[in-house]
């Protein structure tokens, strides 16, 4: 029988590693439950299966892949059928969420008998051909993970409890969409100025390499920017004090909130940061 692997949901990611597992021979289920047409139509395209709560928590594992902000309340609605499930799932937290949220999921989801797994996911979502995102796990059950490479998942085992892969995508995510965050601000500030035809020759002549980052990843932000303001916020926490720094990600929330807006309205700002990133190759 082909294993149950339940990803929840079918967002770019989730289908993206959904269809992967399917790929790969795994009977993959999710939940649409809520979901737009769209979501629909991804997780169809990808082999996913839609199923309910029970369904869900018939699988050998459950990948919860959600925005941030939806990670706690996906475990609270499951958990009565992961109680009830006469054999447990393995539910893996791959959320962008910061060590102590991560614990608060577990308590959950330990509550109802299944193992829990803090994962935290680096990198974009597979594509025919490619590689895919590592999927960084923790835990003390965190090497049952390990099962899922051979469905074609890039698992990578790190020593320490609950909370370290988290830690993980809190800093990586902290410092490449921090960064985002910072060259968003500063071209916007210099085009309010009158500044930004300088500043853009400014970077190419001084700092080309910078540039050309920024040039690739500040579009592709616009349509994610709805889904990094909990992350951001996430990662605020998991900084924790704000003489350490915190108030820097509070702020990049904000910012990612007000570009959301914007793509989804008048688009002034994504209009000027296109104008500014503008690929020149």
């Amino acid at each position: 029988m082909k294993p149950i692997i339940a990803v929840i949901s079918p967002g770019n990611m989730g289908a993206g590693i959904g269809g992967r597992l399917a790929e790969q021979g795994a009977e993959v289920r999710t939940w649409l439950s809520g979901r737009s047409a769209a979501s629909a139509e991804r997780a169809r395209r990808a082999g996913m299966n839609p199923s309910d709560e029970r369904g869900i928590a018939a699988a050998r594992f459950v990948l919860s892949i959600v925005p941030p902000g939806d990670a706690l309340a996906l475990a609270e609605r499951l958990a009565p059928s992961l109680r009830a499930a006469p054999v447990k799932p393995v539910y893996v937290d791959c959320n962008a969420v910061n060590p102590g949220t991560a614990a608060r999921i577990a308590e959950v989801v330990e509550a109802t008998g299944c193992a829990f797994i803090d994962g935290g996911i680096i990198g974009g979502p597979p594509t025919p051909g490619g590689k895919g995102p590592a999927l960084y796990v923790s835990g003390s059950d965190a090497a049952r993970a390990a099962a899922l490479i051979s469905h074609g998942l890039d698992i990578r085992v790190l020593e320490g409890p609950i909370g370290a892969a988290s830690a993980l995508k809190m800093s990586y995510a902290g410092i490449t969409k921090g960064f985002t965050a910072l060259g968003t601000a500063m071209a916007l500030a210099a085009t309010r100025a009158g500044a930004a035809e300088a500043l853009h020759r400014e970077l190419a002549e001084s700092q080309p390499a910078l540039l050309g980052w920024l040039t690739r990843q500040v579009p592709r932000m616009y349509p994610k920017a709805y889904r990094w303001v909990a992350e951001m916020e996430e990662i605020a926490g998991f900084i924790g004090a704000p003489d350490a720094g915190a108030p820097m990600l509070d702020g990049a929330a904000r910012l990612y909130q007000r570009i959301a807006n914007d793509a989804a309205g008048e688009q002034d700002d994504t209009g000027a940061l296109s104008a500014f990133y503008r690929d020149t190759k």
